[in-house]
């Protein structure tokens, strides 16, 4: 099994996890592994902290392949490889429905609530009850922003939810960990990752308010991390603020 310096990256799993209670004694994590730099950082931390978390838990990893021509997924499987991690590739036409029949002139949101479905689904088939996404600090924060601005709403995806239809329970451990911190993680341990064949990759409403949000808190030092105050202050959507954080 292949080594990374997880120390300061378990910081802020390990934080998350246990100030939401996202795992339990028994649990079978399916990781949803898009082969992205965010979703492989949380395959690492997870299996790095079944060696010191108090209770015992399973991972495995599950991919949806969209089924673009140019996706190559062998990043993924050599990362499940190293990590000695089960790995299920999901074949899906999603790409071809979404983009060729339907012509989708906001693919996104489609192709979002399309690939939660086959996750859930795969991950009941795989015998999980819990499936963790990459979901990180800016993601938070970046999700806050669109709700407000597109539909006048304060909030922003749940760390925890449990979807009674599926029995099953969506967890978010990298909400305190930034998208810098990943990334400098991912370059000072090559960790093998997939490049986006989506034709829709950067260009979305998300990275312009992430352009926003990098102009506020350059502007106003800590702006992010103000607003990520606020919605665990307002206990908005099943935040909270932690009794004690410790700085990493």
């Amino acid at each position: 099994m292949k080594n990374f310096d997880t120390r300061r990256l378990l910081s802020f799993v390990r934080r998350a996890c246990e100030h939401y209670q996202m795992i339990a004694p028994g649990d079978k994590i399916a990781v949803g592994l898009s082969g992205g730099k965010d979703s492989a950082v949380l395959l690492i931390a997870l299996c790095a902290m079944r060696r010191f978390y108090p209770v015992s838990y399973e991972v495995c990893a599950i991919t949806v392949d969209m089924g673009f021509d140019r996706a190559d997924f062998s990043p993924v499987r050599q990362l499940c490889e190293d990590l000695e991690v089960e790995l299920r590739i999901i074949p899906t036409d999603l790409a071809r429905i979404i983009f060729e029949e339907r012509k989708e002139s906001n693919p996104c949101a489609l192709c979002a609530k399309m690939r939660r479905g086959i996750l859930h689904d795969a991950a009941k088939a795989a015998g999980c009850n819990k499936i963790a996404l990459g979901h990180h600090f800016d993601d938070v924060v970046e999700t806050f922003m669109l709700n407000l601005i597109h539909e006048g709403r304060l909030g922003s995806f749940s760390p925890v939810t449990y979807l009674s239809r599926k029995d099953i329970t969506m967890i978010r451990p990298l909400i305190y960990a930034k998208e810098k911190d990943i990334k400098y993680f991912v370059r000072h341990n090559n960790v093998p990752v997939t490049v986006s064949p989506c034709p829709e990759d950067k260009h979305t409403e998300r990275e312009e308010v992430k352009e926003l949000i990098a102009m506020l808190d350059a502007r106003y030092d800590g702006f992010s991390h103000r607003v990520m105050h606020a919605i665990e202050t307002a206990h908005l959507d099943g935040y909270s603020p932690a009794q004690k954080k410790e700085t990493p």
